[in-house]
């Protein structure tokens, strides 16, 4: 029977390609779903055996922690050179996106007190 093993929502591109290798590395079979063209579906790598979960799940269990610790170094890194990407840098790379969001809150916000607001006339 199939299992769920990693879901892919969200993950980076490089982050799945090393799971992926691992897995073959292994001799785990596997597979993957997308997410579809309306992106509703879980974009996930399932494996064809049940029983190989428990030592897939410790595989990429030992994975991450190791990405993890070699992701936060590299940042400390940039960091300590004063290259790390400030807030001010992810707006300049993405301006619409972020003026998007901040439109968003802001209907939000209005949508919020509008009815509070209304009830002092």
């Amino acid at each position: 029977m199939p299992a769920l093993l990693f879901r892919l929502r969200g993950v980076p591109e490089d982050e799945a390609d090393d799971v992926r290798e691992l897995l073959n590395r292994n001799g785990i079979e596997f597979y993957e779903t997308p997410a579809g063209r309306w992106g509703i579906s879980i974009p996930a790598i399932w494996l064809h055996d049940e029983t190989q979960l428990e030592p897939a799940k410790s595989l990429i269990d030992q994975y991450q922690s190791e990405r993890a610790c070699r992701v936060r170094a590299e940042y400390e890194q940039l960091e300590r050179e004063g290259r790390a990407p400030s807030l001010l840098d992810r707006f300049k790379q993405e301006p619409l996106k972020y003026i998007l969001y901040l439109l968003a809150i802001a209907f939000i916000i209005y949508l919020s007190t509008m009815p509070f607001l209304e009830l002092g006339k």
